[in-house]
Formats: C-alpha cells, structure tokens, sequence
C-alpha cells in the first residue's frame, strides 16, 4: 500500500455476527460499501461506545486490498469473490427494506417465512405460515438473537423478493402468539 492509499482508507470496525458470537475485525477501505462489497455476512459496526471498547480487544487488521487476509475474513473474502460473478450480485444493496418469502423444510414441519429486512439485514418483522395454513407473526421482541440474516450483496437472496404489498397481507391476517418463542 502506497502512502497515498492509506490517506484515502478509513478503518472501520467490522462484525460477523451469528447469533450467539461474532468474529471482529478492524479493516482498512476507502468506503463502508467497499468493506460490504469485498467481504460476505458481515457488517460495518459505527456506535461509538463499541469502537472505543474494541481498540483494547487486540483485533486483527486487514486492508481491502491486501494479499492476506485474517482467518474467516479470508473465508468472506472468498465467498464474496464466488459471488460476484453471478446473476444479481448487489441486485438488494441500497433499498431501505426489503420483502422476502422463503420456505424452510429443514424441521418436520415444513414453514413459510415472510420476513421484512431492514438495511442492516436483521428481521425487523416475521410472519410464519405453517402447512396447516395458520400465520404467526413476531418481532425482534420475540427473538432471542437477531443476527443480519440477509447479505444485500448475496445474489442467493434476489429469487425471494417479495412486494410489500405480499407481506403486509400475511402481516395482517397473522397473530401473535409470544409462546411459540419462549
């Protein structure tokens, strides 16, 4: 890296955070975007009080540009690369929410999920159609964790986009039954 690149490089503090843990890093790029646009799953964290406290963590660093990179940093880095040559990479970035329906058969009870995404990826509401046809919706409330669920770049997630209009119907006619979370 010249010294004119490293005037021109902000160093953001970068989390993967899946659930119950995250990994952390502090990356050096000319943007927020670049940062999302270079590595998979993982988002910029800006609340002051957490920057201060990670400058005593000893993180890694890494630069966008650099020929290696930490661990399962590299591992996003490879998965973004993957990614960037398919049909609809970063076809979401940029839209403030975002519509989705997916079906999950991974249970034995097979289920709908309509869920409405904010910019960072984390659920902001959720509907669940189950196969009897009942709809449960839920918020962040209602959930133990919310990780970022969807990677705006992930060309994985266009097939699911659903109108706004699609998920406030099942919105309205779900209801709310907090037990089924606890």
């Amino acid at each position: 890296m010249t010294p004119s690149d490293a005037a021109s490089k902000t160093r953001f503090l970068v989390l993967h955070d899946y659930g119950m843990g995250g990994a952390w890093w502090w990356v050096h790029a000319r943007s927020e975007q670049e940062v999302l646009e270079t590595f998979a799953g993982v988002e910029v964290v800006h609340a002051e009080a957490t920057r201060a406290e990670a400058e005593t963590w000893g993180l890694d660093e890494a630069d966008v540009d650099g020929t290696t990179t930490p661990g399962s940093l590299a591992e996003a880095r490879a998965e973004r690369d993957a990614q960037r040559g398919r049909p609809g990479f970063g076809a979401l970035a940029g839209q403030d929410l975002l519509y989705l329906s997916r079906r999950w058969d991974e249970d034995d009870d097979p289920v709908v999920y309509l869920m409405e995404v904010g910019p960072d990826g984390r659920r902001l509401r959720q509907v669940e159609l189950t196969e009897d046809g009942t709809a449960y919706r839920s918020t962040p409330d209602d959930w133990p964790f919310n990780p970022p669920w969807v990677d705006r770049y992930d060309p994985a997630w266009v097939p699911f986009v659903v109108s706004q209009e699609e998920f406030e119907a099942q919105w309205t006619r779900a209801v709310h039954d907090p037990s089924r979370w606890d």
